[in-house]
């Protein structure tokens, strides 16, 4: 017996659309879950990899605010997107690095830790950032930087984003043992795991039908 939407000219296996509403909610929450899990790594001197990496060691060593430096330094990888990934993708993921950008400069006006293990600062914050990405990621947008990347070597060649995302990150932050603490490193290694992990466990290929 065929299925009912068959019969109605529908096809049940076919990605279900996002409207409007559904992606802009998706990037208003992704880049808050994001901009909290950074706020939590740089309350507890940790780092990330990629982009993000190399704005927290401008911010801690020049002192101006972590916004500044992801903002400018993601801005090449949208040439990228822009004509890989397109115009959509592109606009949407400028508006998450922006909100991103604003909500961390911001953050320590109204969000402040009187205490934050940096253990957990790295597995919690990395969890935020991991389910942040996979948010905006599955809604066609990301947060610039190798996630661009990460997303079109999936999209063209079929690599986990996720492992792709870990693999660079574990890579910048160990290449931080020429300018941080060991314990540090290790601690940003575990905040890298579990952003990658997130991402690598349910951003795979094909798992995922939304548009």
């Amino acid at each position: 017996m065929a299925h009912p939407m068959l019969v109605m000219g529908m096809d049940p296996t076919a990605p279900a659309a996002h409207s409007w509403f559904d992606d802009t909610h998706a990037l208003i929450a992704g880049s808050l879950f994001v901009a909290l899990g950074m706020t939590m790594f740089g309350h507890a001197g940790l780092l990330t990899g990629g982009v993000a990496g190399v704005a927290f060691l401008a911010s801690y060593a020049s002192g101006l605010p972590f916004g500044l430096f992801f903002f400018l330094l993601s801005l090449p990888f949208f040439v990228l997107s822009w004509f890989r990934l397109g115009p959509a993708f592109t606009f949407k993921s400028f508006g998450a690095v922006a909100l991103v950008s604003v909500c961390t400069t911001l953050a320590p006006k109204v969000v402040r830790f009187e205490l934050l293990n940096p253990w957990l600062a790295s597995v919690l914050g990395g969890f935020l950032i991991g389910f942040g990405l996979l948010a905006l990621l599955r809604h066609q947008a990301s947060v610039g930087g190798v996630n661009i990347l990460a997303q079109w070597l999936q999209q063209a060649r079929g690599y986990s984003a996720g492992k792709v995302q870990m693999s660079v990150d574990l890579v910048v932050v160990l290449a931080a043992l020429w300018v941080l603490p060991p314990l540090q490193v290790a601690q940003s290694v575990v905040g890298a795991v579990a952003i990658g992990a997130i991402l690598a466990l349910n951003h795979k290929p094909g798992r995922y039908l939304g548009v």
